[in-house]
């Protein structure tokens, strides 16, 4: 895992040196191994890294003839590519060379040949006008950055990073901003910032003369329900049976590294699957992380601890404090450069931190609920309308507290209009999530709260061989008896003797409205007085929500006025990170 950086200029002009310096320094905790650099007349190409695979040999850029990368992630089917070109002598162990070869073959298809998660940067140095390639995997699991300038095009992992080099605008775009306020992220390839866009999950461009020529795009998951041709007809125990070899199949790829790597386990099926899968596999006591909160929260710790039992792990529990919150979540908030209002962010940072002492792998159940229809929306959007069945995302955070704003991000997540029927709307909820609430919400969690701290998060229920099983299910192996997930239930009841893999979905909740509430009297007006919150609402209503968070729809609009006041602070107005909530949001 690392952090890329570059920029590919018209003809005759060479890439800024300080500019891409300051682009590698904002990486640096994405990659404290090693950093590495190539410069051509037109192209230029950073790289931090964090030594995962080929530890002495894959320092990066690679090279291959006439070919350079830079890439961050992991290859997972690196071994097969290579025994399917046996005329290329590759120069490295490193998971990431292939690509090399399979550019000149494959043209804009070549990604279409990788499994894994990847961004990657890639070059031909022979080519008079600057050609450059990027690529970002089909789930979107690592970022990618662009921003056009006068003279090219610049990109890099992460979005501060561009802002360093002086791309993009540091100011928050205000539909970005409602729709962070409004949904806790931000949907689509714009980013809060003018000027800097995401490159979308499955995409590779072209960029030649400083432009981009050349699009192509690879999806992780149909847009609508495909053929019957695998589910039609096809028993339980034969769905059993392939789900069972693609998840052994992918955790096994998964598991492949040269360092230590460990779990995130709650009490879910999601990572418990994996633990299975893990166990099956011959996995021997790995290390497994839970938080907990020390009130005002469902505690899973109690029920992953028995996971734990079962599969012979080592278990290790991390305790949350109101304490911490308030002395940590400028750090927290301090991470996500690109802004994402999910309280989750609070206990994966704290659990990245605790993981990063003895490993630098982490795998995480990110996935389970969108690819096997999880959540309770799926459930909602099969319903007739007369039967309380809605499309989901159809209300914001911030709505009946008078401070609702813009809406235009409810165009982003319509619903396809034609789906018909439920199992056409099933799978179009799930497409949707697959599209904009993965990579933009969860994934960008997942990558900053652990690269905040060097560790590489890996997600092996994002991966194509499971995601066509699940694509493929018919809706009454997903849903069942009022309840999602059906088929990966019965996979872990049979894999985990004494699971009770159909036991009420807790779900997972942080205590952030509680905490506020304990605090909103003093809270309230230094939030109603910060620059960003002013441009969102009049100080007398920012302070009747936060007062108000014991109210349920106020404490979730409270949690996302707080975090966003916070990360204009930091993200925007440039204040450092280095006190506790009170001091960020009074520091002059």
């Amino acid at each position: 895992m690392c952090g890329i950086a570059g920029m590919a200029c018209r003809p005759g002009i060479r890439p800024d040196a300080a500019r891409l310096d300051a682009m590698s320094a904002a990486l640096w905790h994405r990659g404290p191994d090693g950093a590495g650099a190539l410069d051509t007349e037109s192209v230029a190409l950073r790289h931090r890294r964090l030594s995962i695979v080929d530890l002495q040999g894959g320092a990066q850029p690679l090279r291959l003839d006439s070919r350079a990368l830079v890439a961050n992630g992991e290859i997972y089917n690196d071994l097969d590519l290579r025994a399917s070109m046996p005329d290329v002598r590759f120069g490295t162990g490193s998971d990431c060379e292939p690509p090399l070869a399979l550019w000149p073959r494959e043209g804009m298809r070549y990604a279409a040949m990788l499994r894994g998660m990847y961004a990657i940067a890639l070059t031909d140095m022979a080519s008079s006008d600057g050609e450059l390639v990027l690529s970002r995997d089909p789930f979107g699991i690592k970022p990618l950055y662009l921003a056009a300038f006068d003279d090219g095009i610049a990109f890099a992992s992460e979005a501060r990073a561009l802002l360093a080099g002086g791309f993009g605008k540091r100011e928050a775009l205000p539909q970005a901003r409602d729709a962070l306020l409004a949904l806790q992220f931000v949907p689509g390839d714009a980013t809060i910032y003018p000027g800097i866009r995401r490159l979308r999950p499955g995409e590779t461009v072209r960029i030649s003369g400083g432009r981009i020529v050349d699009r192509h795009r690879l999806r992780a998951f149909p847009d609508r329900t495909p053929p019957d041709g695998m589910s039609h007809g096809m028993s339980e125990t034969e769905a059993l049976a392939r789900l069972d070899e693609a998840l052994l199949d992918s955790v096994s790829a998964h598991e492949r590294a040269d360092v230590p790597f460990g779990l995130f386990l709650s009490g879910g099926v999601d990572s418990a699957s994996i633990l299975a899968a893990m166990k099956k596999l011959g996995q021997d006591r790995p290390c497994a992380w839970t938080a907990r909160f020390d009130a005002g929260a469902v505690d899973e710790s109690a029920e992953a601890a028995r996971l734990a039992r079962l599969a012979g792990a080592e278990h290790r529990v991390f305790s949350i404090t109101e304490e911490m919150f308030w002395a940590d979540l400028p750090r927290i908030v301090g991470a996500m450069d690109d802004p994402v209002a999910d309280y989750a962010i609070v206990p994966t940072w704290f659990l990245a931190r605790e993981a990063a002492r003895d490993v630098k792998v982490i795998l995480s159940g990110e996935g389970g609920d969108e690819l096997f229809a999880g959540y309770g929306r799926y459930r909602r959007a099969m319903r007739p309308w007369w039967r309380g069945g809605r499309a989901p995302y159809r209300r914001g955070a911030m709505e009946r507290t008078g401070l609702s704003g813009g809406e235009a991000w409810k165009s982003a997540l319509r619903v396809q209009a034609t789906a018909r029927g439920p199992e056409a709307r099933l799978h179009a909820v799930q497409a949707l999530d697959v599209a904009e609430w993965l990579p933009n919400d969860l994934l960008i969690k997942l990558d900053r709260c652990l690269m905040a701290h060097a560790v590489e998060g890996r997600t092996p229920l994002l991966d194509p061989v499971v995601a066509r099983i699940a694509a493929s299910l018919p809706t009454h192996m997903k849903i069942r008896d009022g309840r999602g997930k059906y088929l990966l239930r019965r996979w872990l009841e049979d894999n985990l003797p004494g699971v009770d893999a159909f036991a009420p979905k807790q779900g997972f909740t942080v205590p952030v409205a509680a905490w506020i509430a304990k605090r909103s009297q003093g809270l309230a007006p230094l939030m109603a007085r910060t620059a960003a919150l002013q441009t969102v609402g009049s100080p007398q209503a920012i302070s009747a929500v936060v007062r108000n968070t014991e109210k349920r729809r106020h404490g979730k609009a409270a949690w996302h006025l707080l975090f966003y006041a916070l990360w204009h602070r930091i993200h925007i107005e440039g204040v450092a990170p280095d006190g506790d909530v009170f001091e960020i949001l009074t520091a002059c």
